[in-house]
């Protein structure tokens, strides 16, 4: 009669410990199920920008410390801005899910891609005046004008509203995403509201060949 009442009391403890084994094993399928989902979606997760750059120089030409003629050079160009955010650093904390509801921290906005390319350049031929008397804009100085364009452009990426207008792309794109997955309320935050610029190398600001 002991023994009978023995396994009638660890019959339901078994039975729990199984329940519990179970729901932990569908709260791991469920997370590797978000996390899967979220990495997939690392092309999506991006912003792409365009940014309208006017080009202004003068070259001066003096002599005996007098100024005797300025030359001067006006163009239009574009940097081309690729932003997101690198999934693959999402941890397992950085996800928590009760019932449907879930929060998701995110990493901060990246910059993955810059460009400046030469073939947005245009020059203003009608406020341009490369040459004028006794001085000339070459080659060269156009150079160093679009060289010091882009560094400005570089330098002013966190000041522009990249890290905004991704950051509200990117909760719209997961909004979509995890209400799909049957999650009714969804929280999005991101650790950082800076943006990341590893991949922008800043070009060395070398002694001007020109005055501005």
């Amino acid at each position: 009669m002991m023994a009978g009442n023995s396994f009638l009391l660890k019959f339901p403890f078994m039975a729990f410990i199984a329940v519990a084994v179970v729901f932990s094993s569908c709260k791991k399928n469920e997370r590797a199920l978000v996390v899967g989902k979220i990495q997939n979606a690392s092309d999506l997760a991006t912003t792409e920008f365009v940014i309208d750059k006017i080009v202004f120089g003068t070259k001066t030409q003096k002599l005996a410390m007098l100024k005797i003629s300025e030359a001067s050079f006006m163009a239009y160009s574009q940097a081309k801005v690729k932003a997101g955010i690198d999934l693959s650093k999402i941890r397992e904390a950085d996800i928590r899910i009760e019932g449907t509801k879930i929060h998701l921290e995110l990493p901060p906005i990246e910059v993955i891609n810059f460009s400046y390319p030469p073939a947005s350049f245009v020059e203003d031929s009608l406020i341009s005046d490369p040459k004028v008397f006794l001085n000339k804009i070459n080659i060269r100085d156009q150079e160093e004008f679009f060289r010091l364009a882009e560094l400005d452009i570089r330098e002013n990426l966190r000041y522009i509203g990249i890290v905004r207008t991704t950051q509200n792309h990117t909760r719209q794109l997961f909004q979509v995403l995890l209400g799909s997955l049957g999650y009714e309320e969804i929280y999005i935050s991101f650790k950082s509201d800076d943006l990341i610029l590893s991949k922008v190398n800043l070009l060395v600001d070398t002694e001007t060949v020109v005055e501005q």
